[in-house]
C-alpha cells in the first residue's frame, strides 16, 4: 500500500517526560486520518515534528516514499505540508490577503502586488467553498472565518498534506458542520488531512482511519467505519468510558446568584448584554447556551468583575457585589472557571504550584507577614495534583505554559473547587478536552451542585448543556429568550431559541 506520510518509530523526549515513545503513523493519500488521544498523549508533539517545529530524537519520516529531514516549517511547506494551529497565527490589523501572503509577497517590480494575490485568494476561496472576503480585516471577522483564512494560507502555498489541530474547539455546532463539509471538499480535490481531535462524534462523521495514542505510546490504528465510539474511547483512556452523565435530581434551595436588568457594553462600545435578568439557586446548575457572540462573554466578564457594568445589579447571597472589585467578589463566595484559560485562568510563566494559590497567596499558611511559605505552597499543589489527576512533567515545579490544555483546565478546576465558593461561573469547562477528562470534570461539577453550590454553566456544547444542567437559559442578542427545564427540552427547541426564532420563558 502506498502511503503519502510514514512516521516510523518516532521518539521525542522533553525534560522529565517522553512525549512520543516509538510511535509509527502511516497515512494513505486522499484520506482523512484522525489522531486521537487524551490531553498530553503526544498527538500535537507528533504533528509538530511532521511540521518541523520539533526535531525527533529517534525514528524516521518518509513523505511520498522518500526519506526526509524536516528541520523547520519552511522545509515542511516545500514538501507540501501545512498546519492550522489550535491558536491561530494571524496579524489582527492586517487584511485576509495580507495575512495569507505574509512571507511570500508577490511583487510587480518593486511594488507589492496585492491585487493579483487577492484574486488568487478569491479563486481558492470559491473552489473550496470557503466564502472568505480577501479584503476583510482579521479583527472584523468571526473565529470560524479566521480559521478559514488559516486554511487558505495552506492552500495558497500549494499544501497537499493539511494538519488540523483541534479545529472545532472554538466553533459553534453550525460552524463545525460547515468545516466538515470543507474538509470533504479538500479531500475530493486530492488533499490528505490529518485531524487532531478529542471529539469521537466528529471522527465518526468525517474520518476514514483513526490512530490512537495513550501517554506517548501507539495503541492502534483502526478503520473508523468498523469501530464504535465506545471502543475508540476505551483505546484512548485505557478503560470503559461512561458517555452519559450520572446525576440525581437537583435539590434547589434559595437564590444565591441574582442578576437584575444587567446592561454591559461589548468591545465595540455597543450593548452586548441588554437588561438581562437571571437567578441561580443553591444546589442547581443553570446552563446558559447560545450561538457564540450573543453576549455570553460580556455577561461572564460583568459577573466576575472583568468588565464594567452600565446598569443593573449582581447579588451573591443577598450582598450587592455590583461595584466590588474582582478580589472582593472572590472573597464573597464567587468562583470562576474562565472560557479563556490562557488569558484569565493561569499565569503561563508561573509554576503550577504558584498558579494553585493565585487567589490565596496572601493568606496563611501560604504566607506570613508578606513572606511566601514555599513548602506550604508545594504541599498544597501536591494534594491538588493527586486529587484532580493533573499530569505534568515536573509536578508542582512545572511551568503552566508547558502543560497540555486539559491539564491546564484541571489545574484551574482544582484551584477553584478547593476554594469552596458558594457560587460558580463556569465557562466552556471542557473546551478542547478528551472524553476521559470531560467525564471527570462533569462529575466534579455535579458533586459541587450536590454540596449545595449555585452553578452557572456557560457552554457552546449543546450536549454538555443538556447533560449537565438542571435548567437551561438561552441567550440571543444579549437577552434571555428562553428558560426551560433540561429534561423537558431537546437540541431542536434550543436551536430555535438560539437563532431567535422562538421565545419561551418559564
Amino acid at each position: 500500500m502506498a502511503y503519502i506520510i510514514e512516521m516510523l518509530n518516532i521518539i521525542k523526549d522533553f525534560p522529565g517526560i517522553r512525549a512520543n515513545d516509538d510511535v509509527t503513523l502511516q497515512v494513505e493519500k486522499g484520506s482523512i486520518h484522525a489522531l486521537l488521544g487524551e490531553n498530553g498523549a503526544g498527538k500535537s508533539t507528533l504533528m509538530s515534528i511532521l511540521f518541523g517545529l520539533y526535531s525527533p530524537d529517534g525514528g524516521s519520516i518518509r513523505i511520498r516514499g522518500e526519506n526526509v529531514r524536516i528541520s523547520d516549517p519552511n522545509v515542511a511547506n516545500e514538501l507540501g505540508i501545512g498546519m492550522v494551529h489550535q491558536h491561530f497565527k494571524l496579524v489582527h490589523n492586517f487584511t485576509v490577503t495580507e495575512n495569507i501572503i505574509l512571507g511570500l509577497e508577490p511583487r510587480k517590480g518593486p511594488v507589492l502586488d496585492i491585487k493579483s494575490a487577492a484574486e488568487k485568494v478569491a479563486e481558492l476561496s470559491k473552489l473550496y467553498g470557503l466564502d472568505v472576503d480577501p479584503y476583510a480585516k482579521i479583527e472584523d471577522i468571526s473565529v470560524s472565518m479566521q480559521q478559514r483564512v488559516e486554511i487558505l494560507k495552506m492552500l495558497y502555498r500549494d499544501a497537499e498534506i493539511l494538519i488540523f489541530d483541534e479545529p472545532t474547539a472554538v466553533l459553534t455546532p453550525q460552524e463545525i458542520h460547515e468545516l466538515i463539509g470543507i474538509m470533504r471538499r479538500l479531500v475530493e480535490e486530492g488533499k490528505t488531512i490529518l485531524l487532531i481531535t478529542h471529539k469521537l462524534k466528529e471522527i465518526k462523521e468525517v474520518a476514514d482511519t483513526c490512530t490512537v495514542l495513550r501517554r506517548g505510546k501507539l495503541i492502534g490504528t483502526v478503520p473508523v467505519v468498523d469501530t464504535s465510539e465506545a471502543r475508540m474511547a476505551e483505546m484512548m483512556v485505557g478503560r470503559e468510558v461512561n458517555f452519559s452523565v450520572d446525576k440525581g435530581a437537583a435539590k434547589p434551595g434559595d437564590v444565591v446568584l441574582q442578576v437584575k436588568d444587567l446592561c454591559v457594553k461589548n468591545a465595540k462600545g455597543l450593548l452586548g448584554v441588554k437588561s438581562l435578568s437571571l437567578s441561580v439557586r443553591s444546589g442547581e446548575i443553570l446552563g446558559l447556551c447560545g450561538i457564540d457572540g450573543n453576549g455570553q462573554t460580556e455577561l461572564i466578564q460583568a459577573l466576575t468583575g472583568l468588565a464594567p457594568i452600565e446598569s443593573g445589579s449582581i447579588t451573591i447571597e443577598g450582598v450587592d457585589v455590583t461595584d466590588f472589585p474582582i478580589r472582593q467578589r472572590l472573597d464573597h463566595g464567587l468562583g470562576h472557571i474562565p472560557e479563556d484559560r490562557h488569558r484569565y485562568g493561569l499565569v503561563l510563566d508561573f509554576r503550577l504550584d504558584e498558579n494553585m494559590v493565585i487567589h490565596s497567596y496572601g493568606k496563611a499558611p501560604f504566607s506570613h507577614r508578606g513572606i511566601l511559605n514555599y513548602e506550604a505552597i508545594r504541599k498544597n499543589a501536591d494534594r491538588l495534583i493527586e486529587e484532580f489527576d493533573v499530569r505534568s512533567g515536573r509536578g508542582p515545579a512545572t511551568k503552566a505554559r508547558s502543560m497540555s490544555g486539559g491539564n491546564q483546565q484541571k489545574a484551574i478546576l482544582a484551584r477553584e473547587i478547593d476554594r469552596s465558593p458558594i457560587a460558580f461561573v463556569i465557562a466552556q469547562p471542557t473546551r478542547g478536552l478528551d472524553v476521559g477528562a470531560i467525564e471527570y470534570i462533569h462529575k466534579r461539577i455535579i458533586a459541587e451542585r450536590d454540596k449545595g453550590k449555585a452553578i452557572l454553566l456557560v457552554s457552546l456544547e449543546l450536549d454538555e448543556i443538556l447533560d449537565v444542567s438542571d435548567r437551561i437559559a438561552v441567550i440571543y442578542g444579549g437577552e434571555i429568550v428562553g428558560v426551560v427545564d433540561a429534561d423537558k427540552t431537546d437540541e431542536n427547541e434550543l436551536g430555535l431559541m438560539m437563532s431567535g426564532s422562538v421565545r419561551k420563558v418559564g
